[in-house]
Parts: structure tokens; C-alpha cells; sequence
């Protein structure tokens, strides 16, 4: 049986859900923003449920975002599970972080935002003392059955974040996936640095959406997702998201129309009156239209100068 913990974030999004899964290992799926308000209720949730937090035994982490990942510390008798990328956000890897500065400065400047905005590759980090910091006991890779729980598979659903898990349950057709699928809004596919300099930017909407399309090939009736209800008409949901998104790509090169712009500009098109307050949020979505316009030959890339152009092709 799953219950479900509701906890408040200080986030836009508001609340966010952790589960509580009973197996051979007691489990907790996600554990709220490091905040008291949401410590609180967590504590007095499991105490509702006659748990201790010291009875927790294994942590699962759906992805590293700060309303999801705060209070791992809380648990010191539990496993802490989760992709590679949570590590280098609670180790707090100083040589990743000047990374991340250099990867978002370099993004800036190819999207040709001005000097003035470049005080946000520091709130790209997000509200860091939100998230915990203590590192993984082990780390959860595509198709590895979760310890406790042999029922679940561990499903790679990257997009919305470069450490966003899945967990299927194939002999019930139920998933627990974090921010993958939620039932009233579209997740972002947010622009994070990849581990691995080498691998270069990715391409998170296109992620995301070939993540959205795995989704069709599994028998899944409900999804349990980080936010708002538990996703039910999974593959409709789907199939009307990647639809709405491909519309949404279509509006952003009839907003281009026959001129040569930057992702900045195109940017303050799409969202005129929301652009400054939540840049990288915007950004995010229009890098990842332009990513998907290029990658069904839409759109042509020019360089000029250290920055990225964009006309219809």
C-alpha cells in the first residue's frame, strides 16, 4: 500500500508529495524542501502512520530539485538512493559548482542575454540550503529492480532534470514518477549542466519528450507524481502533451516569422511579462522549442560572434 505524505514547499509549485511504500524495506519516496514548516509535517505525518523517522530503512530520490530532496539527513538509519547527478548537489562539490557557473555563463552569452541578467547563474543553483547534504549510499541506474521492492524497475525518465527517476511497478501497472508526469501542468524540461563536460549541453524538451514516449510503451493505469492528484488516463495525457508542445514549437516560429533572433529575444516574445522575473524558467522553454525546431530541420543556427541566431530554415 502507498500513502502519501503532503508537504508544503515555499516554491510557486506548492505542495509536494513523498510516499511512503511498505515491502521488505520501508521506504520513502522524496522528502520535501529543508524547511521546519515542511519537517514538521513530515514528522507528524509518519507519526499518523505510527513511524519513526528512525524507522525509515531506505530513501528513494526521484530527483535532486530542493522540493524534493531536503530533509535526507532526517533519516539517519535509512539507505539514500538516487541517480549519480544528487551527489554533486549534496556533497556539495565545489569543483562542480564552479562548472555550473561556467556552463550557465557560457549559455548566457550564446543566447545573448545582456551583462545585466547575468546575476541569475547564481539562482540557477536554486535555493541550495534547501536541499540536503549527505550523499548517496548507492546510486539507481536504468533497469536495476529496487532493493526491497523487486516489483519496482527503475526507469531513466530525464528531461525535466538530469537526475529524474521513475519506479514501475509492471505487476500492478502504477508508477511513482516525481516530476516526470503531473496531472494539471506540463513539467519543464529544465537547461542543467550535464556531469561530464564532455557530453556538452542537453537537450532537455528532446529528452523529455522521448522520455514522455517510453512512457506509451508500458501498461501504466495511475502515475503518483510529485505534485497535484495521481495521474490517471496516462497515455491520452501523454499523447495530448506532446501534441501541445509541438503546437507551442509551431507558435514560437510564427512569432520568429521572417527575422534572424536570439534565444534573449525570442524569449521576451514568448513570455513578455514574466521574462525578468523568471529567466531561466523561460529560457529553459524556449531553448528547448529552438532545440526541437532544429531537430526536425525548422530552423537554421548561425554564430555571430560568440552568439546563437536563429531564422526559419
Amino acid at each position: 500500500m502507498i500513502h502519501t505524505l503532503t508537504l508544503p514547499t515555499p516554491f510557486a509549485v506548492g505542495d509536494v508529495h513523498s510516499y511512503l511504500l511498505k515491502g521488505d524495506s520501508l521506504t520513502l519516496f522524496d522528502v520535501g524542501p529543508k524547511t521546519d514548516q515542511a519537517r514538521q509535517v513530515l514528522e507528524q505525518k509518519l507519526k499518523e502512520l505510527n513511524i519513526a523517522t528512525s524507522d525509515i530503512e531506505q530513501v528513494v530520490l526521484t530527483h535532486h530539485h530542493p522540493d524534493h530532496s531536503g530533509w535526507t539527513e532526517l533519516f539517519e538509519n535509512a539507505t539514500l538512493l538516487g541517480h549519480a547527478y544528487n551527489d554533486v548537489w549534496f556533497t556539495r562539490d565545489q569543483d562542480f559548482f564552479a562548472y555550473h557557473d561556467a556552463f550557465y555563463l557560457e549559455q548566457l552569452q550564446e543566447e545573448g542575454v545582456p551583462e545585466e541578467y547575468y546575476h541569475w547563474i547564481e539562482k540557477m543553483k536554486r535555493p541550495i540550503q534547501l536541499m540536503g547534504n549527505r550523499p548517496l549510499d548507492a546510486v539507481l541506474e536504468e533497469g536495476d529492480k529496487l532493493p526491497g521492492h523487486p516489483e519496482l524497475v527503475v526507469l531513466e525518465t530525464l528531461g525535466h532534470a538530469q537526475s529524474q527517476l521513475s519506479f514501475y511497478n509492471e505487476q500492478a501497472n502504477w508508477m511513482i514518477g516525481g516530476d516526470h508526469v503531473i496531472a494539471h501542468i506540463s513539467s519543464n524540461p529544465l537547461i542543467e549542466p550535464p556531469l561530464k563536460k564532455s557530453q556538452g549541453r542537453p537537450k532537455a524538451l528532446l529528452q523529455y519528450n522521448a522520455s514522455l514516449r517510453r512512457m506509451l510503451d508500458f501498461t501504466i493505469e495511475k502515475i503518483y507524481s510529485g505534485h497535484g492528484e495521481v495521474v490517471q488516463d496516462v497515455h491520452p495525457l501523454i499523447e495530448y502533451r506532446l501534441q501541445r508542445q509541438h503546437q507551442r514549437a509551431l507558435h514560437m516560429l510564427t512569432l520568429l516569422g521572417d527575422e534572424t533572433l536570439t534565444i534573449f529575444e525570442l524569449t521576451k516574445r514568448l513570455f513578455p511579462k514574466v521574462y525578468e522575473k523568471e529567466l531561466g524558467l523561460t529560457l529553459s522553454e524556449t531553448i528547448g522549442q529552438i532545440d526541437y525546431l532544429m531537430d526536425n530541420a525548422l530552423l537554421v543556427e548561425e554564430l555571430h560572434e560568440g552568439v546563437k541566431y536563429y531564422r526559419k530554415a
